[in-house]
């Protein structure tokens, strides 16, 4: 029976190239633990109106928004 491959061997997927639904900055995201916003203190849920992720200055203002509610 042959052996699946380890996430090792498989490549990582390029970054998807996003536009933020606040701005409209253009910015990419990986997806995984290396992404930038995985460095980020706030981690917020995504929206419920289905919009994808947000630029790192908008998740910022997002996250003090969400504070001082």
């Amino acid at each position: 029976m042959p052996l699946r491959p380890t996430s090792s061997d498989t490549p990582a997927p390029p970054p998807r190239r996003l536009i933020c639904a606040g701005c409209g900055t253009e910015f990419s995201c990986t997806m995984d633990s290396g992404c930038w916003c995985s460095a980020e203190p706030a981690h917020l849920p995504l929206p419920s109106d289905a919009v994808d992720c947000l630029c790192p200055e908008c998740l910022r203002e997002a996250a003090k928004a969400s504070r001082k509610s």
